[in-house]
């Protein structure tokens, strides 16, 4: 992780606590911490009844009851990027009959189950890379698992729940490949990746770094050929396992999202359309930087000295174990390390490489996605693609700090401070010359959520200050590594920053979207039963419509324009009284049942 020169005195774990003690208390700390984890991602999620991140829920939601054997529904999908291990995930929530909001808790319960994960896969990590205390691995692994770019989305059906953990448990399998080849670790990491394929189109740019990875691996006598075919194969048949379940699902579920084809093209196939996409790319990548104060810049800095430098001859000893010996009174703790040798150092190379391609790759991809939906604005930032690699860069930024020298920290310090004041210039630039031109880009919730708690932007977007946040906090962190003592606390006080800012954005962003899209009162006390043939009108706010569609557990609920259709049994139509798009059910020949003057909406049965 750090050059020769760079390298301060090997990090000893405390004396006057027996070795095997403290080995035995780290799993039940990650053991616990896990729990807690859940506990507090569910704690999170008791104002989320139902979903608030449409049309992306709706459509898993949609796709998993379909697998569980129920109705199924749209999906905002395309048929190119369509894919079904998410709703694979969550199928089990709704088996049976139970009531929506009972399956959804169970969903939220799925995604705390899992994203919790990223406290012991964090800790394993930061052990592999770099050979810091345990205890400075474990505060290190608490902050990625409780960053909110981590933890937002497993209150909502999303596919992000999962993501975070995935992309380390695959960086993980990676390191430990490279490290100590065989079949078992290549058909590891190419199962992973088969999951990233069958669980999101972001898997694609993934499948495309890991094929990239083992022709290199191959070329230079990395990896034999059984073992790249142990790498391939899991890749091939869980595209497989994600075409079988498509086919199995039949026309239950039906698609409404546009293939990219023409309109991609035509974003990208010219000056302007590159350098939009460069501006987005650029965005995603200052966007890391700030919302893991500034680590992700340090990491960077790092990883291109990594990279840059000779490969190291594989007989000579690790740069990592290049320091002073320690003395007895403090026995050195190389497991970090697997002792230091120059094949935990090509790992880590090889590693963080892996990791650098992986995120310019999705954050280009992502934006030449973005950029070739025309019928919305373009985002002034939509972060979500790119969350799923703070923790991994985080972690990287933290053992940046901890194994260099001062000066070689102010130095990665400065990269980072320049990387993050040229970004928002770049940004601050972009949002003026759109809006010289009379247009705006859209800034919403999902788009960066951690980013609005953290500079208070909840309605206009604000590059310079979160750019003099990470700054802030980057040089603070700098300052505080240098002593020993306070590596720990100021970790620690990380914790509490992240938990603080989740309060944050539940307070001012999830519990207004859930006030604003829960309709009231529910279907079902409103005399809508199972077995009743259920239509919703297009004058429904296609949000309410959408959630009010998910109470009729036990059918499809397809869409009108004015006329119900003949076997309709009851139908959701708009109420504004006084206004002249106020449903008349008395004509078509239904009564009230009741329903929301207010929000525009009421259920009418047929006589």
């Amino acid at each position: 992780m750090a050059a020769g020169t760079e390298v301060r005195h090997p990090i000893a774990d405390p004396s006057g606590q027996p070795s095997g003690r403290r080995r035995r208390l780290v799993p039940v700390l990650l053991v616990v911490g896990w729990l807690v984890g859940v506990g507090w991602r569910m704690w999170l999620s008791r104002h989320v009844p139902l979903p608030i991140a449409h049309t992306d829920e709706d459509s898993y939601l949609h796709t998993a009851r379909a697998l569980a054997g129920g109705p199924g529904g749209f999906s905002s999908e395309n048929g190119p990027l369509r894919r079904v291990g998410y709703p694979l995930l969550i199928s089990p929530a709704f088996l049976g009959e139970g009531d929506f909001t009972d399956s959804y808790r169970l969903v939220q319960l799925i995604n705390a189950v899992l994203n919790a994960t990223v406290l012991p896969l964090a800790y394993l990590l930061v052990r592999r890379l770099v050979p810091v205390r345990r205890a400075v691995a474990l505060a290190a692994a608490a902050v990625a698992a409780t960053l909110p770019a981590t933890v937002f989305y497993a209150s909502v059906a999303m596919i992000d729940a999962v993501l975070a953990p995935l992309v380390l448990a695959w960086l993980l399998a990676v390191h430990h490949w490279v490290r100590r080849p065989g079949p078992l670790a290549a058909a590891g990491v190419g199962a992973l990746v088969g999951v990233f394929h069958l669980l999101h189109s972001r898997g694609l740019v993934i499948v495309g770094v890991h094929v990239g990875l083992v022709l290199l691996l191959f070329l230079r006598r990395r990896t034999t050929p059984a073992q790249v075919l142990a790498a391939v194969l899991p890749v091939l048949a869980l595209a497989l396992v994600n075409e079988a379940a498509i086919r199995l699902l039949g026309d239950r579920v039906y698609l409404l999202g546009d293939p990219p084809g023409g309109g991609t093209v035509r974003a990208v196939a010219s000056g302007a359309g590159l350098l939009r996409v460069g501006a987005a790319v650029a965005t995603q990548l200052w966007y890391l930087v700030v919302i893991t104060f500034g680590l992700a810049g340090i990491a960077w800095a790092g990883a291109v000295r990594l990279l840059l430098r000779p490969t190291p001859d594989p007989a000579s000893a690790s740069v990592l174990s290049s320091a002073t010996p320690a003395t007895p009174a403090t026995p050195v703790d190389t497991s970090a390390a697997g002792g230091g040798s120059a094949a935990d150092e090509a790992a880590t190379r090889w590693t963080v490489g892996v990791a650098v391609v992986t995120s310019i790759g999705v954050a280009a991809g992502a934006s030449v996605i973005l950029a070739g939906i025309t019928s919305k604005p373009l985002d002034a930032i939509y972060g979500r693609y790119v969350q799923m690699l703070a923790p991994f860069w985080l972690l990287v930024g933290v053992g940046m700090l901890v194994t260099a020298t001062p000066r070689v920290r102010w130095r990665r310090a400065a990269v980072a401070a320049g990387v993050l004041l040229a970004g928002a210039t770049l940004i601050a630039a972009r949002l003026a010359w759109v809006a010289g031109r009379g247009h705006e880009l859209r800034y919403g919730g999902f788009g960066a959520p951690d980013l609005m708690a953290l500079t208070g932007g909840w309605r206009e977007f604000r590059p310079f200050t979160g750019a003099a946040v990470a700054v802030a906090s980057c040089l603070l962190l700098v300052a505080a590594v240098r002593s020993p003592r306070l590596r720990v606390p100021v970790l620690a006080a990380l914790v509490v920053v992240n938990l603080g800012t989740m309060q944050v954005i539940t307070d001012r962003l999830v519990r207004p979207m859930v006030a604003a899209t829960a309709p009231t009162p529910r279907v079902a006390d409103l005399g809508v039963r199972p077995g009743d043939r259920v239509w919703a009108s297009l004058g429904v706010q296609w949000v309410l419509r959408f959630n009010l569609s998910h109470q009729v557990t036990w059918a499809d609920v397809r869409w009108f324009v004015d006329n119900p259709p003949a076997d309709a049994d009851v139908v959701l139509v708009r109420w504004a009284p006084g206004e002249p798009d106020d449903w008349d059910g008395d004509r078509h020949g239904f009564v009230r049942l009741g329903g929301n003057p207010e929000q525009h909406w009421a259920a009418w049965r047929r006589r």
